[in-house]
This record gives C-alpha cells, structure tokens and sequence, in this order.
C-alpha cells in the first residue's frame, strides 16, 4: 500500500519497527474504555500482530494504519474494523496519541483520508463510528465530517463502575 497523503498528516502501514509506539499506545489504562481492552499486552503478543499487519483487509476484516506528521512522527492510528465486503461496510476508530496533538485538526483530515480511501478504492458504501456519549471532541470531528447520528446504543460500555451509552454515527457513499 502506497501511503495515503493528506495536507498535514500522511497514512502509512503499520511497521515492526513501530512495536514500541503501539506497545505504549495499546498499554494506556486511559484509551481501555474505548478500546475494550482490560488487560496489558506483551510485547511478544504486539510483535505477533505486527508480523501479521501485512495480511490483507479481505483476509482479517481489518486495517490498521499509522497517522504520521509530514517530519515522519507518528501521531495517532486510525482503523477500519469489521469490514463487511458484501454490505460494503465498517467501522472507523481512530486515536491521537498525545493528548497535546488533540484538537488541532489531525483527526478529522486521517478520517477524511481513510474515508476516501474506504469510499473510492474500497468501494464501501457506509463507514460507521462508535462514541462515547461525553466524548464531545469526537462528537464535534464526526459531525464536522458530516457522520450523521444514527443512534444511541443505552448503557452500551461498562467503565468507572457505571454503564456508559455510545452513540453510532454513520456516513455514506457521497
């Protein structure tokens, strides 16, 4: 895959030598609750995924790229997940590492990247998004990108010792 090039950021597959990035990114207790993860991962169990990065979305219903700044740092990851060939759709997640790389616009050009990408050489007809319902920066990116709120799955997200509800956005084909 060629890399996916955007005004101020850049998509690119994930590398082995980007073990370290994901090792932090995937071990941060803060983004569990949007992760589902519960558990650390080792570095071995990282290494493996990082071997098999390369297999197709076809193959695993995944992918996972990195967003990276025009000065080669990595920012964030974003992902299509649950990719679904014959109903031409999947879900979108997307993480900014550092908190002080939030709100400055680079979310919203990664999703605007891999949505074209995803709508012209993916040929997807719906991209869907799940967020949390107090993650107002999230909410504001996908209804700037002009994701429509398609619903609010109740209680959807157990965390904190409460439940929390998630809102499912949705964009179609233009």
């Amino acid at each position: 895959m060629v890399n996916i090039q955007g005004k101020n950021v850049y998509l690119r597959a994930i590398e082995p030598s980007d073990l370290e990035f994901l090792y932090q990114l995937e071990n941060n207790p803060v983004l569990w609750e949007v992760s589902g993860t519960i558990t650390p991962y080792s570095k071995a169990v990282l290494q493996r995924y990082l071997e098999n990065a390369h297999r197709d979305i076809y193959e695993v219903k995944q992918l996972r790229l990195c967003i990276c700044s025009k000065d080669n740092m990595i920012l964030g990851l974003i992902d299509l997940f649950d990719f679904d060939p014959k109903n031409k759709r999947a879900g979108l997640g997307v993480i900014i590492a550092d908190a002080g790389n939030r709100n400055k616009g680079i979310g919203s050009e990664a999703i605007g990247l891999l949505c074209d990408y995803a709508f012209q050489k993916l040929d997807l007809h719906q991209i869907y998004a799940n967020v949390l319902e107090h993650n107002f920066a999230s909410i504001h990116v996908f209804e700037k990108l002009r994701f429509t709120r398609v619903g609010i799955k109740k209680d959807w997200i157990y965390s904190e010792s409460m439940f929390k509800n998630e809102v499912l956005y949705q964009k179609l084909k233009p």
